[in-house]
């Protein structure tokens, strides 16, 4: 899997399940090979990479896809 992209290439979108009050703030970032998550509040701050097929397996245990 590449997942060597930087942060400032990536589209980010914040996760429709965060706090509405701008507190616990998730952005997730598609690219072909990986879901990239970060902290809304340090977007400057490091990123954690998952694979597509981990990603749908976390969305399908919590319920979500």
């Amino acid at each position: 899997m590449n997942t060597r992209v930087s942060a400032g290439e990536l589209v980010w979108v914040k996760s429709s399940y965060s706090a509405g009050n701008g507190g616990d703030c998730v952005e997730v970032a598609a690219t072909v090979d990986a879901v990239h998550l970060r902290d809304f509040k340090r977007a400057e701050g490091p990123t954690f990479a998952v694979g597509a097929e981990e990603w749908a397996a976390f969305l399908r245990i919590a319920g979500c896809g």
